[in-house]
This record gives structure tokens, C-alpha cells and sequence, in this order.
């Protein structure tokens, strides 16, 4: 009998056992299921936050404090329970001397001095804004886009001058950029009611898994780093700054470099030394650990295949002891063992591949509606359908070989003797 004919006597088998076939079905749907499922929901995330990761410049060196474990001479992260001395601080001459050392390999070093959450209100409008005092070059780093005005610059001092967002505009004066530049406007931060004037205005962007929401600041409000140290009251130095290295620079050369550099300022200090790290290894760390969880989480799911994997396989047991007498006839009219193999080999493997793609459109729809509430693209992944259709029907191949083959080897006279 060729192969055609068991597909057809399999989905005949099915139809007329359509609930049957359904349950049988259903352990193969929802493990299939669940994994395209997470694979699809995992690779849009991974995608996403990898392309949000490298908007951020994968080219961009971060070059930060990192506290020394004083008993292994190991290094923990800054976030620890303790905050450095202002002798600990990354100083404006240290950078200097970095500029110079480097000449050239540098497009731009871009610093900050977080201040905190701001409420700026206007009449009857009020909205919160996170403030951080930068320098000139903040922008080229980070791509800010200037629709209006200026921005930021070194000469400022300590003028009271901020740069807002077109959001910002928008929200708490309801009117279109252009109009905004040079209105005034009172914000309280750090329990100080100060008065600000708007010399800039640039374009707000939603940066994905990066971007705050809910009752989280609206927008960025960027304001000169003399201003920032003043009203924040916080030391002259930085825990951490950022460089762009220039377009002809070997970045990977010029992060070993930097790393260097910056520790040796800090081989006699018994708390703190400085590090550096670019993008690039931030996107294969956070590629890693989704991979990782998607991979447990997926196994997890696979447990349910070999649910529905012995469910077929009882099934099909069933199935052959109904249709005992069947067997019997056809082997009686001369039918190899092969041949009774065969035929039910295929109608599990039928079973499990109508339900892998049951499964398959079902995780696609669960993954992409996930992928879509959080609000990101949908990336299906080929490789992971392939291999689930494969799968599905691996699982016929095993789980239905046993039933088949003791159907092959049924007595056809005792068959036939069957009530």
C-alpha cells in the first residue's frame, strides 16, 4: 500500500472518530503550542531590546566605578550598599588627561549628574520629568534629535536654562515647540522651587523596553551640569561617563585602552577602580540570559509532547484492538507485517502532525498577541516552526511504533477469531 493510501485510510480513521482524534490531539497542541509560543514571544524581545540596546551606540564606551570586595580582591557592581567619597569620584582631570592621551580616537565624552524627579507645573497642567544636568556633548552621544532652540552648552555655568522634549511642550503647555522657547515655567526638585527658561527643544522618542510608563516621568528635562551639582548639592566628579569613540577609532582596541588607563588611577584605593564596557557585550549578555530562559521555559512546555506522545500511543492501542478483525482480513488476503506497520506508523504520525500545526498557528497567534501588548515587533522564528513540524512528527514515529508493530505481528487466525 503506498503512502497516500495511509494518509488517506488515516484521515478517514480520524473523521470518524473526530472528538477522539481531538483529545488525542490536544497534549501534541498545547505542547507545540506553548513552545512556538515563547520562542516567538523570546525573539521578539531579544530583537527588540538588541535593537534598542545598539540604538544606544554599540560604538559608546561606559566608563564606570566598581566596588573592590576587600576580603577576595573581587569586584561588585557600584549598586552595592554603599556610595563612594568624593576622593573615589572619576575627576574633570582625569578626563582631561584621557582627552589628550587619546587624541583623536575620541568623537566625544558625554557626562551627566542625575538630580532626580521634578514636577514642573503650569496653570492647571502638572508633570513629572527626570532631571540630569549634561554637557555639550550629551547630545552627540546620545542622539538627541534638536527640533528648536539650542542645546546645552559647556559655557553655561550655572544658568538656570533647560532643554525640554516636544512632549513636555505639549503636556504642560499645549502648544507647538517654536512657541516654547524662551517661556519661563517653576519646577520643584529636591524640595527647591526653582524657576527655569526653555533655550532648546528636542524630539521626544519612546525607546522601547528602555522607555518609562504609567506614573513614571514623562520626559527627560536636560539642564547644565554646574546647575545640576548645584541645585542636586552633589561632589564635583562622576561615577560614570560616557565616550563616542571617532569613526576611524578600533573601538575594541580603544576599550582595552580606556580600562586601563582608568584603573591606573585607582591601584591604591582599597574601595573603588574603574572599568569600561561598550554596548556590544551588554546586547550578548542580555541575548544570553533570554536565551537562557526561553530554553527552560520551553523545556518545561516540552513535558506536555510526552503527555500527548503516550496519549497517542494509547490511543493507537486502542484503535488496533477495535479494528483487531481488520487486521486480521488483511493480512489473511496476503498483507505484509510491513505493510500493517506502515499504515498505522502513519496515522500517528497524521494524529501528531495535524495537531503540531493546530499547535504551531495557535503559539504563533499567543506569541505575536504577547509580542504586540508589549508593544513590540513580531518576529516569528522559522527555524523554531521547522523544527516543531519535525518534531511533531518524530513523535508519531516513536510513540507510534510500538502499537504498530504489534499489529504487524498479530496471528492472523487468532485475529480473525476476535469478538
Amino acid at each position: 500500500m503506498q503512502l497516500f493510501d495511509n494518509v488517506q485510510l488515516a484521515l478517514t480513521s480520524l473523521w470518524a472518530n473526530k472528538m477522539r482524534a481531538l483529545l488525542t490531539m490536544l497534549g501534541i497542541i498545547i505542547g507545540i503550542g506553548s513552545v512556538i509560543a515563547i520562542v516567538t514571544l523570546g525573539d521578539s524581545l531579544t530583537g527588540n531590546i538588541t535593537e534598542d540596546l545598539q540604538g544606544l551606540g554599540v560604538s559608546n564606551i561606559t566608563v564606570s566605578l566598581q566596588q573592590k570586595n576587600e576580603d577576595s580582591g573581587d569586584m561588585v557592581h557600584l549598586f552595592g550598599p554603599s556610595q563612594p567619597e568624593e576622593s573615589d569620584l572619576i575627576t574633570d582631570e582625569m578626563i582631561a588627561e584621557y582627552q589628550d592621551a587619546f587624541e583623536g580616537q575620541i568623537a566625544a565624552i558625554s557626562l551627566t549628574q542625575s538630580v532626580g524627579v521634578g514636577q514642573v507645573t503650569q496653570q492647571d497642567t502638572s508633570a513629572n520629568v527626570t532631571v540630569t544636568g549634561v554637557n555639550a556633548d550629551y547630545m552627540n552621544a546620545n542622539d538627541v534629535t534638536l527640533l528648536a532652540g539650542r542645546f546645552i552648552q559647556d559655557t553655561d555655568g550655572e544658568r538656570q536654562i533647560a532643554v525640554v522634549s516636544d512632549l513636555f511642550c505639549e503636556t504642560i503647555f499645549g502648544t507647538s515647540s517654536s512657541q516654547v522657547l524662551g517661556r519661563e515655567f517653576e519646577m520643584t526638585v529636591n524640595n527647591q522651587l526653582l524657576r527655569f527658561y526653555v533655550v532648546g527643544i528636542y524630539e521626544y522618542e519612546d525607546n522601547g523596553f528602555l522607555s518609562l510608563t504609567g506614573e513614571d516621568p514623562v520626559t527627560d528635562f536636560y539642564i547644565p551640569l554646574d546647575t545640576a551639582r548645584k541645585v542636586s548639592g552633589a561632589s564635583q566628579g562622576y561615577q560614570s561617563f560616557t565616550v563616542v569613540a571617532s569613526a576611524s577609532a578600533d573601538t575594541s582596541w580603544l576599550l582595552e585602552q580606556t580600562k586601563s588607563f582608568f584603573s591606573s588611577y585607582y591601584t591604591r584605593n582599597p574601595s573603588y577602580t574603574a572599568t569600561a564596557s561598550n554596548m556590544e557585550a551588554m546586547v550578548e549578555m542580555m541575548t544570553s540570559m533570554l536565551g537562557t530562559v526561553q530554553v527552560a521555559i520551553s523545556a518545561i512546555a516540552a513535558i506536555s509532547l510526552l503527555v500527548g506522545g503516550i496519549g497517542v500511543m494509547n490511543i493507537m492501542l486502542v484503535s488496533i484492538t477495535e479494528r483487531t478483525r481488520e487486521i486480521g482480513t488483511r493480512k489473511a488476503l496476503g498483507a505484509p507485517g510491513i505493510a500493517i506497520r506502515m499504515q498505522f506508523i502513519t496515522e500517528a504520525v497524521v494524529i501528531c502532525s495535524i495537531g503540531g500545526i493546530i499547535g504551531i498557528l495557535l503559539g504563533l497567534i499567543m506569541g505575536a498577541s504577547g509580542a504586540a501588548l508589549l508593544g513590540y515587533a513580531v518576529r516569528p522564528s522559522l527555524s523554531a516552526i521547522a523544527t516543531a513540524v519535525g518534531f511533531s512528527m518524530a513523535i508519531g514515529v516513536f510513540f507510534g511504533y510500538y502499537p504498530a508493530n504489534k499489529a504487524a505481528k498479530m496471528d492472523p487466525i487468532e485475529a480473525l477469531r476476535y469478538e
